[in-house]
């Protein structure tokens, strides 16, 4: 069972929040790091594992810097994604540039900057070629259709998604890359997002390690790396249990002696691109309650709303909620926790047992460290909040400032006298 304390105590808290005002969110730097050497440690046995932290699910270079420090590479799917790698020090084949209906000019960064290029699909073959260049080494990303039977409302099931080549393709798209001079080859999947059961990650190595060994055997080609994508849930229910890790490791472990070096297509290197499992559980919405309601049911309306943390609204998902100083207190009110926006979706919670909360009350709603701050938006005029760091030593810092009434407006083309005003308001 997952257990869910916070990194701070309420003091602390009332302390941050008299220099940082709610909603935010703050990051545990020291659980993030500790979480992301048991990742790695799980997989020590293998060649050169590399995980490709997914920029996507909290793209804050702060945060890349300190797994790039951990030995962490980054996993991009777009221009801006690729900057902010670079921005932290990551760089070459310590990025993995996996996109789909990519532009030119994405392509031509990615092979700049010495990214490893992982395509989409076959036709994009001669689009990159025409636009970039072939080059040094490039992965296709694999689409096994109805043989891999998972699927969830985040990814659906393979031959529903958009992503990958089929059998055919991926082994026809080798073969061309081959005979147009390509020495170095990796392969990619990613069939599963948000999944708490090990045994799939397992059935994941097994698949792929059954597709290099076919792929060696009809296209000539040998695979340098795999890249298993990342998927890895976290236990956002209280009564949910985290991924045994160890156990997927040694699974996978398991799997390659048998289809790798059995098969004598070793060193073979291992890569993964978490991004929720990494930073998910140990980032915190902060949010103050700022009315209550009582008509047909009881409704606690906060400062935070679903620009702040669209999950709930968007797949229905569930979020923890701490009333700060009321952990101990017993959950005998029922409420929905909602937001200000102009959209009745705007939810945080439906019909969730807490205490009894009064205006003013703390809130901290739980794993919101990853696909929270990242999938921010402007609707309804809010304004993205701020990004705080909790650092080892209890100090907090700043590492993206909230959002002002002058950058909502920055885009356009305003009267000046309008402009003027839109900065007045803000003190610039």
């Amino acid at each position: 069972m997952a257990n869910k304390t916070l990194p701070f105590s309420q003091a602390q808290l009332k302390e941050i929040i008299q220099q940082y005002p709610t909603p935010f969110h703050i990051y545990d730097e020291e659980a993030i790091r500790n979480n992301a050497r048991r990742l790695l440690a799980a997989f020590s046995w293998a060649p050169r594992f590399k995980e490709y932290f997914a920029v996507k699910a909290t793209p804050n270079p702060t945060l890349l810097k300190i797994l790039r420090e951990e030995g962490i590479g980054a996993d991009c799917s777009s221009l801006p994604e690729l900057l902010l790698a670079e921005m932290a020090g990551i760089t070459g084949e310590d990025i993995m540039f996996s996109s789909n209906n990519t532009p030119a000019e994405e392509f031509q960064a990615a092979k700049k900057l010495g990214a490893i290029i992982n395509l989409d699909d076959i036709t994009h073959i001669d689009y990159l070629e025409k636009h970039a260049g072939v080059p040094e080494i490039i992965s296709f990303r694999y689409n096994p259709g109805p043989l891999m039977k998972n699927g969830n409302t985040i990814i659906g099931y393979p031959e529903e998604a958009k992503y990958g080549l089929t059998k055919d393709q991926i082994l026809q798209a080798y073969a061309i890359m081959k005979a147009k001079g390509v020495k170095r080859f990796g392969v990619h999947t990613m069939v599963i997002s948000n999944e708490l059961n090990p045994d799939n990650f397992i059935a994941t190595a097994h698949m792929m390690f059954d597709l290099i060994a076919e792929i060696h055997q009809k296209a000539g080609v040998a695979i340098e790396f795999v890249n298993f994508g990342g998927g890895i849930g976290i236990p956002y229910k209280p009564e949910q249990e985290p991924v045994d890790l160890e156990y997927v490791g040694q699974g996978i472990k398991k799997a390659y002696e048998e289809k790798i070096v059995a098969n004598g297509l070793q060193p073979l290197r291992i890569a993964m691109e978490c991004g929720r499992m990494i930073t998910g559980p140990y980032g915190y919405l902060v949010s103050t309650v700022l009315h209550k309601k009582d008509i047909y049911k009881k409704y606690v309306g906060l400062d935070a709303c679903m620009a702040n943390l669209m999950r709930p609204a968007l797949y229905g998902s569930y979020h923890h909620i701490t009333v700060v100083g009321k952990e101990n207190l017993p959950l005998d009110h029922v409420y929905d926790v909602t937001g200000s926006l102009c959209e009745n979706n705007d939810k945080f919670a439906i019909d969730r047992q807490l205490p009894e909360m009064a205006i003013g009350d703390l809130v901290v709603i739980h794993d919101a460290g990853a696909h929270g701050h990242a999938m921010g938006f402007n609707y309804n005029g809010k304004l993205r909040s701020a990004e705080l760091l909790l650092k080892p030593n209890g100090k907090v810092e700043l590492i993206r400032r909230a959002e002002n009434i002058a950058d909502y407006f920055a885009t356009l083309d305003l009267p000046a006298e309008i402009g003027q005003a839109a900065a007045t308001k803000t003190g610039k």
